[in-house]
């Protein structure tokens, strides 16, 4: 079995975040970059299977040259070889582009399952999976809140407005998972030496034989504004109506 994990990664959670607003691109530099924490969510579903049953754990990144440190500290969480997609064309991809070189190193790479977050932190961008099974022709299962791993199969559960489903698909598949999955396990210092030793390789797009298309974007972006600072919030005092006030608020906002 092989489990290809995709590995975003992405500025720290905990630190401030903002926009350029010339590109739209969001600003890296400066920033602590982490291994998102839902795929590292991903990451342990893959490891618990490989853990009972056994498996090859892959991971799957495309980032920056510099995002190898984070690379590394999820191959010491315990899978077995990462592959680092890294092109200057890649800056500021698209959707539509980051799928396309994503599914052709996944093609070139073989698996049997693909795992990834159902949504990234940083840009919050969620079709990416779905976007994976229509160009790798496998059938996909989204935001599982549980999963469960076979040897033929994938089974999860997805909850809904409607309710909670169960879903399984056939393997080769791919599936994301939510944050209602265990968290990451930390790595030990056994885990960070072999880290250091374990094959990563790296894979520009002419490796993939995916070309961007320059001028001609997938996706046009018509705005990038600064968001208001924010301003004092409305103070309710009690005197025997402040039901009715926050109501009134509330609608007001279009909240209710």
């Amino acid at each position: 079995m092989q489990i290809i994990v995709l590995v975003k990664v992405v500025p720290d959670t905990y630190g401030e975040r903002t926009l350029d607003l010339d590109t739209g691109l969001m600003v890296r530099a400066g920033s602590d970059r982490v291994v998102d924490e839902i795929d590292e969510r991903a990451l342990e579903l893959a490891l618990a299977y490989k853990d009972e049953v056994g498996a090859e754990v892959i991971l799957l990144s495309m980032a920056p040259a510099d995002a190898a440190a984070p690379i590394r500290k999820a191959l010491a969480m315990g899978a077995d070889r990462a592959v680092h997609v890294v092109d200057d064309e890649l800056v500021g991809a698209d959707l539509g582009t980051t799928a396309e070189a994503l599914a052709s190193a996944i093609t070139r790479t073989g698996f049997d399952l693909v795992i990834a977050g159902n949504t990234s932190t940083d840009g919050s961008g969620g079709v990416v999976p779905a976007m994976l099974a229509e160009l790798l022709s496998v059938p996909m299962a989204t935001a599982l809140s549980a999963a469960t791993i076979g040897a033929d199969s994938v089974t999860g559960r997805r909850v809904t407005d409607a309710g909670t489903v169960t879903v399984t698909a056939d393997l080769p598949a791919v599936v994301s998972v939510t944050e209602a999955l265990p968290e990451g396990r930390f790595p030990n210092f056994k885990g960070i030496m072999a880290a250091k030793k374990k094959p990563l390789e790296v894979l520009s797009l002419a490796d993939l034989g995916v070309t961007v298309l320059g001028d001609t974007p997938r996706v046009i972006m018509t705005e990038v504004v600064q968001s208001p600072p924010r301003g004092a919030g409305v103070k309710i005092t009690d005197e025997g109506d402040a039901g009715a006030q926050l109501a009134e608020f509330l609608v007001s906002q279009r909240l209710i």
